[in-house]
Order: structure tokens, then sequence, then C-alpha cells
């Protein structure tokens, strides 16, 4: 399928098009900002994108009001249509977040509920009781996500709410062409919504990606059950900059090993799951790592490793922003996009990755592991790759059998020789193409 080969960048639209957090029903057409960003993005290498929420909601997207509306904040149905033919035309593909857990307490079902009470005809859609109250004094208790109250949980065990969510979803693909859905804390999500999910979108459109947030969990089961084509790879997440941080290269090859290794064992052996470095829910990576000079070390590691790397907006040129500021520092509106070495690298890293199908398939083997270097292999059919990354002060020579004399470093386009041993230099990182 063709996120098989895909290089995403991901967009919080909200904050980058830098809309009020609460919703006050101004009509804005921010949205065609993006249109702003294309050559940006296509300077990048990027063929997909993910949009976080777009839908009409009560403040940060993940509390909709109407699945049918793009968010008035951001503009009317007719400019995100034409923000999606725009990045067709491109050759970007369009993912959208899909938020089917839970609603806003603006949700209109939800509202009649409020209104009706024990008549509304909506009152099955969702996990209520008239014998209690709410915080918000409803005259009725009901089920909020994780006790968020202003997030409301769908009752997805009931086919009305299926058949609207379907509606609504069949309505996205016909009239706006997107690629697929990205399933918000897709873990929640009933297993039987989730099938009818696939097939409803494997018979509206060939190759639909249905990509689930999972924090958690056995990965190699999750795929199966949920009838999911991917998951978010939060697994890996926390070794990829932890390693670089306490200089414990070992605990991100454990991670990737047990998920993509050659063993029986292994959980995902084949699967593409998504890579990332930071998103709109956690600290910026720049602003994580004690050494921001092992920033193009760490986008080495997430565009080599087994999955499909994302790129957040914003983190390509290494911005800055912590969890604890909150999440409006973290989901950013920027004037315009900058780029500098890091956005360089990153540019190379997704063309280099986007034409090797190594990477894009292959499993991974380690050849060297150290506390502060590695090197692995990454081979499919007849195309051998290994990536090797040095995150200490000092040159390192690595001394293993390359199985060849030379190969071609992809980020420098010069060729490198086996004989003698491998030196690579302080804080850097080098993608070999084996010679036959």
């Amino acid at each position: 399928m063709w996120f098989e080969e895909a290089v995403f960048y991901q967009i919080y639209p909200l904050g980058f098009c830098g809309a009020p957090f609460e919703n006050d029903g101004v009509p804005a057409s921010r949205i065609l900002k993006v249109l702003d960003w294309i050559p940006h993005m296509k300077k990048l290498g990027i063929n997909a994108i993910y949009f976080s929420p777009v839908f009409e909601s009560d403040t940060h997207g993940y509390n909709t009001r109407d699945y049918g509306l793009i968010d008035t904040r951001l503009g009317t149905n007719e400019d995100f249509k034409k923000v999606v033919d725009e990045l067709h035309k491109e050759g970007i593909k369009v993912v959208l977040d899909g938020v089917f857990n839970h609603v806003g307490r603006g949700f209109w079902a939800f509202k009649d509920v409020q209104e009706k009470k024990w008549d509304s005809q909506y009152k099955d859609w969702f996990h209520l009781s008239f014998e209690g109250n709410s915080h918000y004094n409803d005259g009725f208790w009901y089920e909020g996500w994780e006790g968020n109250y202003d997030l409301v949980k769908l009752n997805l065990r009931n086919w009305a709410v299926i058949d609207h969510i379907l509606d609504k979803v069949g309505f996205w693909i016909d009239y706006f062409d997107i690629d697929g859905l990205r399933l918000d804390v897709a873990y929640c999500l009933d297993h039987e919504f989730l099938r009818r999910l696939r097939e409803f979108t494997d018979s509206k459109k060939n190759e639909f990606l249905l990509l689930g947030e999972v924090l958690h969990g056995e990965y190699g089961r999750m795929l199966n059950d949920m009838h999911l084509h991917s998951l978010t790879n939060y697994q890996c997440y926390k070794g990829i900059y932890s390693s670089f941080n306490s200089a414990n290269m070992f605990e991100i090859m454990h991670s990737l090993m047990r998920l993509f290794g050659p063993e029986d064992w292994t959980v995902c052996r084949g699967a593409h799951l998504l890579s990332f470095a930071d998103n709109h829910d956690v600290t910026r990576i720049a602003s994580i790592l004690s050494d921001e000079r092992n920033l193009p070390l760490v986008y080495t590691l997430v565009f080599t490793m087994p999955g499909i790397p994302c790129v957040y907006y914003g983190s390509e040129w290494g911005t800055k922003a912590r969890k604890e500021e909150g999440d409006p520092a973290l989901r950013a509106c920027f004037e315009k996009p900058e780029w500098n070495d890091v956005a360089t690298h990153v540019s190379k890293l997704a063309e280099i990755k986007k034409n090797s199908k190594a990477l894009n398939y292959g499993g991974i083997r380690i050849v060297v592991l150290n506390n502060k270097q590695c090197i692995f292999e990454r081979r499919c059919d007849n195309e051998r790759i290994m990536v090797a990354i040095n995150m200490d002060d000092n040159p390192f020579t690595a001394h293993f059998d390359a199985g060849c004399g030379r190969a071609k470093e992809l980020l420098s386009g010069n060729m490198h020789d086996f004989g003698g041993g491998s030196t690579l230099q302080p804080k850097s990182s080098e993608i070999w193409l084996m010679e036959n």
C-alpha cells in the first residue's frame, strides 16, 4: 500500500492556523494557510500529511460538535476541499484524525439529550443514566473519556451511532477524497466498530489507510484483532530520545529487535508502524534532548528504522516547546516555515527513505552495538543498506565484516571503503548502500 513508502508531515490545524482556543463561531478561512506551506513540504520530501482534528468542535478539536463540518475557525468545507485538491496535485496523500471514541458537549445529539432528557431519541448514543447528575448539572450522569467530562463517550455498540459515523466517513471520502484516517485513542474503540469501519472504507476506496493511536499493548496482536493497517509506535518513541540522553543505544535497539527483528518471537516483523520523534501531545524533540547536537542523529534513526517516519511541523528546524508549558506551546502558529541544517538533513533522509526498498520493506539486523554507537542492516531482495550512528564526541572506528569492499554513502554521495575499518566522525551518522 502507498503508506508503506510514505514520509508523513503532521499538522495540528487549529494551532498551525492561529485559531482561537474557544470556538467563537466566527468564520475564517485559516486552513488555506496550508497552501502556502506546500513548497516547504515538497522541499522537505513529504508525500503524505496527517491533519489533527479539522471538524467543528468546542475547543481543541477532539471534542467534536459536527462530523460533517470543517471547524468554523478553520473555514468551510469548500476551503478544505481546495486544500486537499492542491495537496493531491503535488502527490501528497491526506489522512485525517478520526475522533470516534468521544464527542464534545456541544455535539448536536448530546445537546438534544440535554434539552429533552429521557424523551430524546439520541439518549442511547451515549453511556448515561438519569438516576444521577453530571458535573455540569445536566440532570443526568454520563461517562466521560478517562474522567474528562468535556469528552462525552459515544456508545459504539449502538447501530445508529455506527451508521452515523460511517455516513460521515463516506462523505469525507466522496467529497474531500481523503486517503486515510488516524484513529484517536484506538485502544479504546470497540473492535466490532473497527471491523465495520475497515469493511466500509475498504469498499469505498482502494488502499484507504486506517492508522490507530496506541500507547501500549501487544502490537502484533492489536494489528490483527483491531483490523487496522498500522499503529503509532509509542513503544519506540521513548527509546529514541532516551537512548541518546543516557548514551545507551542498547535501549532503542532492544525495542526495535523485539518488534521487527529476525527471531520467531518478533512481534511486528513486516509491519509498518508510524515512527516519530515528537507530536502534538509530547515535548518537542529539540527540547527533550540533553545535547541538541544529537538532533540530526535522532532523525537518521527515525527515518531508517522499520516503520513510516512522521515529522511534526516545526520540529524539522528544531523548534522547542515542553509539555509542561501547555498544549498551546506544543501546537504553535508559525508565521512561515524555516530552513536550516537540520531541515536539510531531514530532506535528504526523506528522499533516501522513499527510494529504498530495503528501508521501506526490509527487516533489521544489528551489526555493531555499543553504548554510544550502533550499526544496523536493512535488507530487501538485492538491496542492502547499513546505517551507522556515532553519538560520541570522539571519532569511532568499527571493524566488522561488511560482506563487500565498498558502499555508497547516501547522505553525502561519497564512496565508503571498508578496508581497515569504518571510521565515523563525532556526532555523525552515515547510510551505506552496499555493493553487491
